[in-house]
């Protein structure tokens, strides 16, 4: 039996109002991902606004829902599944991880669209589901390839948090690193909120790995940031991560930061109009002590602005009609003008590097052939 929802937030303007449209935003508000759940909330927010801003969607105004998308997964199924019941929302999206979409999207995809924000392993076909970040096969697989002839990397030990994503995508990596001409020297998994990394450290310092390729969520990353260089091993081994953003950064702290890499499809740093445009808009919605916008919470920007050109593309809120009309879509954001492939939304890829508490943009990494 499913456990009780969390909260069953169903204010009366979602149901009674007509001109309303109502959107459950998922993302962390605990646990180890609540680290960048103030910036996911912080940007959609400010997409909701723009949207509306330009008479919403459909002619109806957008409003989000929040929704604690770092409970356990059953639960947060239950309440968005709840929501939709009641009527209260008509589309879904936010940063939530794997298990979290896994659970939810067979509640609720058939029902309306949703719209997933989280970098994941690949392989989502559900049918109303729809991906606005990156896989491996886009940003795991050239960022090896890169720091293999810049780095000479080719001995990888792999750290991650135990459940699908980094499973999957540690699995994905143990095939780029033989295209590489490297090897997977070990592998270690732990539960999430983990705090204690020694024998996780001891192990990697036995093996030869040149390369650690961290697949750790917020605050557990950071705190394996901060054991690493407190180890030592910042001098032997450089990390790369394709979750880690500008908060995590802070958290780390500077002394816990060299030598390591992250790919993704944004960062704050860069300096293109689009994503200058953005910055100038989030601070001045929300100040200087605002939540830094990284990739994990800009991608609840993208989450609002797909789900919107979804929906006003196909001109209704059925769900089939919405899957028929996605390659056509278009939308522009931080990230540039973007369209769909197969439900995946086809992006530009980077790498940065750290640089304190910062992301140095340092390539734009060669576009795949596949998504997923």
């Amino acid at each position: 039996m499913d456990p009780p929802p969390l909260s069953l937030r169903r204010p009366a303007w979602v149901a009674a109002d007509p001109s309303v449209l109502g959107v459950a935003l998922v993302y962390p508000m605990q646990g180890p991902g609540g680290i960048f759940g103030p910036g996911c909330e912080a940007c959609a927010r400010l997409a909701v606004e723009e949207v509306n801003g330009a008479g919403g969607v459909l002619g109806r105004e957008l409003r989000l829902l929040e929704v604690d998308g770092g409970a356990d997964p059953r639960r947060v199924a239950a309440e968005v599944e709840a929501l939709v019941a009641a009527g209260a929302v008509q589309g879904v999206t936010g940063w939530h991880i794997s298990s979290v979409r896994q659970a939810l999207a067979p509640r609720v995809a058939h029902r309306v669209p949703y719209v997933y924000t989280a970098l994941y392993e690949g392989g989502e076909r559900t049918e109303g589901v729809f991906m606005t970040s990156e896989t491996p096969a886009g940003q795991l697989l050239p960022a090896m390839r890169t720091l293999a002839e810049a780095r000479n990397v080719r001995r990888w030990f792999v750290v991650g948090n135990d459940y699908v994503w980094p499973r999957a995508t540690a699995r994905a990596a143990r095939r780029y690193a033989r295209e590489c001409r490297g090897r997977m020297c070990g592998e270690a998994y732990l539960p999430l909120g983990t705090d204690d990394f020694a024998d996780v450290l001891r192990r990697i310092e036995r093996t030869d790995a040149d390369g650690v390729l961290m697949l750790l969520v917020g605050s557990d990353a950071v705190r394996f940031n901060r054991a690493f260089a407190a180890a030592g091993l910042d001098a032997r081994a450089l990390r790369l991560s394709t979750l880690m953003d500008e908060s995590m950064l802070l958290g780390s702290g500077p002394g816990a930061t060299a030598d390591l890499f992250s790919t993704a499809g944004f960062f704050a740093s860069l300096a293109d109009g689009n994503s200058m445009d953005f910055h100038g808009r989030y601070a001045a919605r929300f100040g200087a002590d605002a939540p830094v916008p990284g990739s994990l919470g800009e991608s609840c920007y993208e989450g609002v602005l797909l789900l919107a050109a979804l929906i006003e593309r196909a001109r209704t809120l059925d769900v089939t009609a919405i899957g028929a009309t996605a390659d056509q879509v278009r939308y522009e954001g931080p990230r540039g003008l973007l369209g769909l492939d197969g439900r995946h939304v086809r992006q530009r890829i980077y790498l940065a590097e750290a640089d304190g508490l910062d992301f140095s943009v340092v390539a734009q990494l060669p576009s795949p052939q596949r998504l997923v």
